[in-house]
């Protein structure tokens, strides 16, 4: 009967506390664990059932939903801030914010946070992960290895060095500037596209990507994606880069076109590609898993175990901020 008791005390409770919904997969559940705080009541804790669904089942609570924590390829879009009145704040622990519809936010009065700079340093290390990786073969050689018998010759086609290339950095935001300070230390020669030129960046400016990639080895995409980033690597972009040139994309997957992507591989257009994200995820063209030329990572340049203490950390003291009257931590919008 107490246990009973101290159960209808605990809902009566968590019914007074503002209520966050969590927008995201069934394992997206970690991102308020093991601790949330008490100072708001956390909706579908499992991640269980989607948000449309839940609402369905759940009509109530469409009008007490304060705050929603959602992740990249679950969208907050106009339809969905169309069915939550009291809505808020938006947090996410994503890199990006393309999966958030940012005007709709800012003119409904919501807030956005996101997860900062907590990612940057870990996406500048795959990154240039990726760029060796691609130069050097390194993926393509293990998988040589494994393939063969003893005494079979190692006529394994050769690498190309890193020190000394010329490297086209798209987005020379937070993480474009950690992979620059990275790749200094191989004495590349660095230069770089963003909107606008930045006053404190010393690196040679160009105004597009066609005229960066015209006149270096490697493009590094680490820019957001928006309607006008959208396929900003092309078909001309790519021949400009030329049959040496290695592309890595950490940013996301539609900065490119994924088609001409394949075909300018495939026809050794371009020397090689290192991915991290994809045009259509979770799906990954297969055309990809056959050519040697290219090294896949399933979207987990932010994913490392101190990351994922660090995020679960910020979206806490987002979430604690907001419901204090303060201001998010680390605010979007």
């Amino acid at each position: 009967m107490a246990d009973l008791n101290e159960s209808i005390e605990e809902s009566q409770e968590n019914n007074n506390l503002p209520k966050v919904f969590l927008h995201g997969p069934p394992e997206f559940s970690f991102i308020l664990q093991p601790n949330p705080s008490h100072n708001f009541h956390i909706l579908n804790p499992s991640s269980l059932p989607p948000l449309h669904q839940f609402l369905s089942l759940n009509p109530h609570h469409a009008s007490s939903i304060a705050a929603i924590v959602c992740t990249g390829g679950y969208t907050v879009n106009a339809d969905v801030l169309q069915l939550l009145p009291a809505l808020r704040l938006v947090c996410t622990p994503s890199a990006g914010t393309d999966h958030i519809d940012l005007s709709e936010c800012r003119r409904r009065g919501i807030q956005v946070a996101g997860a900062g700079n907590l990612f940057s340093e870990d996406v500048a290390d795959m990154a240039v992960a990726l760029l060796i990786d691609v130069s050097r073969k390194i993926s393509a050689a293990d998988r040589f290895l494994r393939r063969q018998v003893q005494n079979v010759s190692w006529n394994f086609p050769l690498g190309s060095k890193l020190t000394g290339k010329k490297i086209g950095i798209v987005g020379m935001g937070r993480i474009g500037s950690e992979v620059a300070k990275r790749l200094e230390a191989f004495s590349c020669m660095i230069s770089y596209n963003s909107r606008n030129k930045k006053p404190l960046v010393s690196y040679p400016y160009y105004s597009t990507v066609l005229e960066l990639a015209t006149d270096t080895n490697v493009l590094i995409l680490c820019c957001d994606l928006n309607d006008q980033t959208r396929h900003i690597v092309n078909k001309e972009v790519m021949l400009a880069l030329g049959k040496g040139g290695i592309i890595v994309n950490v940013g996301r997957g539609a900065l490119i076109d994924e088609k001409e992507l394949l075909k300018c591989l495939i026809e050794d257009e371009i020397g090689g590609a290192g991915l991290d994200v994809f045009e259509n995820e979770p799906h990954v063209p297969k055309d990809f898993f056959s050519l040697d030329n290219v090294v896949l990572s399933p979207h987990a340049a932010v994913v490392t175990s101190e990351s994922l203490m660090g995020i679960r950390q910020i979206v806490e003291q987002n979430l604690t901020a907001f419901f204090s009257n303060k201001a998010p931590i680390t605010p979007v919008i």
